[in-house]
């Protein structure tokens, strides 16, 4: 299908993700062919607007339920190129995450909230610790898309801790586009092996697609043949049969948050009021419904972190760590609340 009206340059594309008529076919296919079903819907955004994203998913235009959106998978592009190296910018995540909830809040839009998916390294490698704080960064990284506003989604692995893959050879790698990258890595930019499998490594969207780590046996316990990919070194101690028997899963965390979101209508339906917009360490938002309020602490760094917040009469719903003290004035390394109001 050809949409009508697409930019100059478009010519000869069989279609124009973003065109002008995105919304009237969108809306063509939930009226006319699913005949406005009690269905869910979701469209893969991957540089579309917040405003669009928003009319998209807006129920009275009845188009989409929700939509992803990707821009916050490209904070650790230097300058703005896929296959480099470099830090993710942290300001720049929080400006995007305050963007899309306030904008889709606003124009009454609705995201679906992920980290991972198949065509994406693996979050915990690429914002958390995977060698430090496994859990609690990747029980950090849980929480924030369980506690914005939208219909949280992970991938599977994500339960249980699954890293990037820790390949020693560019030909571990099946995927087409990450060999056409070596290539230009090597032709263009005249990189040697050595640096373009360490890019590899990091940016890889075959980090995303290894098997399914079960057990520690053979191939994780996934297949008795022969996988696509090679499993991952690390599936001794991250594989589900391993995780269901610790006290402190991950697993064990996914399945507290779930329950947590089902239930409660603040982290369901709540406004956002973002905190501490410019701090260097910690995103910290106020979701707020019918006079309660849930304050949400995200340290993104694996260093004790300040915290300019008074959480006198608040108590605690949910955290990676055991405890909670409201007089500490810092979160410990990869540190995550889930707070409750409690008094004024």
């Amino acid at each position: 299908m050809a949409f009508e009206d697409a930019p100059e340059g478009s010519e000869g594309k069989e279609f124009y993700t973003d065109g002008p008529k995105v919304g009237e076919y969108l809306h063509q296919l939930y009226v006319e062919a699913l005949g406005k079903a009690d269905v869910m819907t979701v469209g893969e955004m991957s540089a579309t607007t917040v405003e669009k994203c928003a009319g998209y998913s807006k129920p009275e235009n009845e188009e989409l339920s929700m939509c992803f959106n990707f821009h916050h998978l490209k904070v650790d592009y230097k300058d703005k190129q896929k296959w480099t190296l470099m830090p993710f910018d942290f300001q720049e995540l929080k400006d995007l995450f305050f963007e899309w909830d306030l904008k889709m809040e606003e124009e009454g839009g609705w995201n679906a909230l992920f980290w991972n998916c198949h065509d994406q390294p693996r979050a915990l490698s690429r914002f958390g610790d995977p060698v430090n704080y496994p859990k609690e960064s990747a029980k950090m990284l849980a929480n924030v898309i369980f506690t914005r506003r939208g219909t949280p989604y992970f991938l599977y692995g994500d339960e249980i801790g699954m890293t990037n893959l820790n390949s020693t050879s560019i030909d571990d790698y099946a995927d087409v586009v990450s060999h056409n990258a070596a290539a230009m890595l090597k032709d263009e930019q005249k990189k040697s092996d050595e640096k373009i499998l360490v890019i590899l490594q990091a940016k890889s969207r075959d980090n995303g697609r290894t098997p399914m780590q079960w057990t520690n046996g053979v191939n994780g316990g996934f297949t008795t043949g022969k996988p696509w990919l090679r499993l991952n070194d690390n599936l001794e101690t991250v594989n589900v049969e391993a995780v269901l028997k610790e006290d402190d899963s991950i697993y064990d965390y996914y399945r507290k948050l779930i329950e947590l979101k089902k239930s409660n209508p603040v982290l369901q339906q709540g406004n956002t009021v973002p905190l501490l917009q410019n701090d260097p360490n910690i995103y910290a938002y106020r979701r707020q419904l019918d006079g309660e309020e849930i304050l949400c602490i995200h340290n993104f760094y694996g260093h004790q972190a300040p915290v300019d917040l008074d959480l006198a009469g608040y108590e605690r719903i949910l955290s990676n760590y055991d405890d909670f003290n409201p007089a500490a004035g810092f979160l410990r390394p990869y540190e995550s609340l889930i707070l409750k109001k409690t008094a004024d």
